[in-house]
């Protein structure tokens, strides 16, 4: 065979075998998501997803988790503690195998738990794999048993270190710097919304998050704990308490159906957006799935049903339809499955067919027994259906009109956009500016090759406030929708995202570095949030982060982007410095612009992503909805962080 075939050929000895650990350490994005501050923050929830299989099992109802002063985190619960005997198939203790082989646990064991969380099972020997050092401590049968790790490998056997009265695990584990190389400094409030998801997810467990790093007015560590009486029922009032109610009360039901445990809250409020929000064993499935197509059609069939025998549809001359029993409806389906199948672009969607009729069976009895013991709120949810189904009647048109080409423009583009001349959509970024002038400026100081701007004139619609017609009918709205080429609605969802056409890969929002310009930005990612979400999910919204001040002394000339970098540049060029602070970007010539704020070389682009859906979909409805004392109140404890021109 010659030295050619020889290399093209694949076989048995191509194949590199790599242990489970290794090969963590190698594709660690494979198990944990990403290597950014997303699959740092994994680490934890995995690490607490174990204590939380105890409490599903009824075994454990205390968790604390601490950020240590060195950033390194601890978790502790009350569970029985992992065991430790000698593991008869690998010979060595059980403790060992369940933090050193990818796959073992107690969760795969039908007996020991019925169900379980965590994504995909990967469990906490993949955060021993990506953990510079990892040490185990068991208390159980009376003893305290310890062992330590360093990336995944152990340090020494499992060895007892004394006594002690109670049961449970503690794990410490510091990650790796050198696979996490864009941070290993962990978010307080990233913790405490997934904690908090956790506790109103599990009821009756406490959870306590502290922060060793930070202290408060008393001089004690930052801290919170999170418990739940009530569950989901709590956890509706919570993102709901910035909207008006339509309804006296949540409407919730918790049981088993179909050997399917199955947990369902709800309320109507008066506010227009739909915020549905499923979990499968404590999972966020962001892409939906089968409970979620259970609840809708449970939800519909038998609001459609009671409509129809009230009569109050009868003047009605067209058909409602799905999104119109949604539209102010704030619900949370969770529902415990053994053997969960995902499916979708990020495995967040769940495929199990039974689990369908179950969510909808229970949701049927639910919504059926409280219609009929709260006439009056049926009949204000009825009332709002038909105005949504009106509504939707309205936006049809003109939503027509978004898809429509407008002759105004060349080949149906908006008249404003200044288009790029590449043709692949994933070398192309369309920048939106805030203005004509700005946009005057960004035009003059772009790429044309790659770089395409869309200026829009002054805030766009606030659309927490508006009804769908009217965000369809936007002017402004219409051109970003034109401009980015994507479609919109389909039977199951109005709203929903088609990207196929997507004309540009990075939308760019480059607005004032001011407080109107925060607004605007506010503005436009509440669309995005509320309407194109898809295109925050799939990665493509980013936010441009202009200079606010330029240093000057004689030749020299350097940007700043905050105070601090101000006063360190002041410093270095040792006094004589003049300093201009940009109000806004029609300030800046169209090569200052380039250079600062446009050029892919020196850039700062911020990737926008919803870390949390729930905790999104409670602030954006904070900040732009109706009620004024939680948006004074967010104000007030954010503060420190605005820049507020006076």
């Amino acid at each position: 065979m010659s030295e050619e075939a020889k290399k093209n050929q694949y076989s048995a000895d191509s194949i590199q075998a790599l242990e489970g650990m290794e090969h963590v350490r190698m594709r660690p994005s494979m198990y944990i998501g990403d290597v950014g501050p997303r699959g740092l923050h994994h680490l934890v929830y995995e690490v607490v997803d174990n204590s939380i299989d105890e409490a599903m099992g009824g075994h454990c109802d205390t968790i604390s988790v601490t950020i240590n002063e060195d950033n390194s985190i601890t978790v502790q619960d009350n569970g029985r503690g992992i065991p430790v005997g000698l593991h008869k198939k690998e010979g060595v203790s059980a403790l060992e195998v369940v933090m050193t082989k990818i796959g073992a646990g107690g969760k795969f064991d039908k007996d020991s738990y019925k169900v379980s969380g965590g994504l995909h099972g990967v469990g906490v020997s993949c955060v021993n794999a990506l953990s510079d050092h990892l040490k185990a401590t068991v208390h159980r049968e009376g003893k305290i048993w310890e062992q330590e790790y360093e990336r995944g490998k152990t340090l020494y056997p499992v060895k007892s270190i004394g006594d002690t009265d109670i049961t449970g695990t503690v794990v410490t584990f510091e990650p790796d710097k050198s696979i996490f190389t864009q941070t290993t400094e962990y978010n307080y409030d990233t913790l405490a919304n997934r904690m908090r998801e956790l506790a109103y997810l599990n009821k009756g467990v406490t959870i306590t998050l502290t922060d060793k790093r930070n202290k408060d007015e008393k001089g004690e560590f930052v801290a919170e704990t999170f418990f739940s009486n009530e569950g989901l029922k709590e956890f509706i009032k919570f993102l709901d308490e910035t909207r008006e109610p339509l309804i006296q009360s949540v409407i919730s039901m918790e049981g088993e159906k179909n050997g399917i445990p199955v947990e369902v809250a709800m309320i109507y409020n008066t506010g227009f957006s739909e915020n549905l929000h499923s979990y499968v064993n404590n999972i966020n499935t962001h892409e939906g799935g089968t409970h979620l197509s259970g609840f809708r059609r449970g939800l519909t069939s038998t609001l459609k049903k009671y409509a129809d025998s009230s009569g109050m549809l009868d003047k009605l001359k067209f058909e409602v339809s799905g999104d119109d029993f949604r539209e102010g409806l704030t619900a949370i389906v969770s529902v415990k499955v053994a053997e969960p199948q995902f499916e979708g672009q990020t495995k967040t969607k769940l495929g199990n067919r039974e689990v369908t009729s179950a969510v909808s069976q229970a949701v049927s009895e639910m919504l059926t027994n409280y219609l009929e013991e709260h006439p009056d709120d049926a009949k204000s949810v009825v009332q709002k259906v038909i105005l949504a189904a009106q509504a939707r009647h309205a936006a049809a048109k003109a939503r027509e009109m978004v898809q429509r080409k407008n002759p105004m423009s060349v080949g149906g583009l908006p008249g404003k956009l200044s288009d790029c001349s590449e043709q692949d959509p994933t070398k192309c970024e369309v920048f939106l500016v805030e203005g004509d002038s700005a946009g005057g400026t960004a035009k003059q100081g772009r790429d044309r090759n790659f770089q395409a701007i869309l200026p829009l004139r002054g805030k766009i619609l606030n659309v927490e406030k508006a009804m769908q017609h009217k965000v369809f009918e936007n002017e402004e709205i219409k051109n970003i929708y034109t401009a980015l080429g994507v479609t919109i609605g389909t039977e199951e969802d109005s709203k929903a995202l088609n990207l196929e056409k997507l004309r540009y890969h990075k939308v760019v929002i480059m607005c004032d570095a001011d407080v109107d310009g925060s607004h605007i930005e506010t503005l436009i990612l509440t669309f995005f949030f509320r309407y194109m979400r898809e295109l925050i999910e799939g990665g493509h919204v980013y936010i441009a982060t202009p200079p606010l001040y330029l240093v000057k002394k004689g030749a020299k000339r350097r940007y700043a982007w905050n105070d601090q970098e101000r006063d360190e540049i002041i410093e270095s060029m040792k006094g004589g410095a003049s300093i201009q602070r940009y109000k806004g970007l029609g300030e800046m010539n169209a090569e200052q612009l380039w250079d600062t704020t446009m050029n892919p070389e020196f850039r700062t682009l911020r990737q926008v992503s919803i870390e949390n859906a729930t905790e999104s979909d409670r602030i954006f409805s904070m900040l732009m909805g109706d009620e004024v004392p939680p948006r004074r109140e967010f104000i007030e404890k954010n503060a420190v962080y605005a820049n507020i021109d006076v």
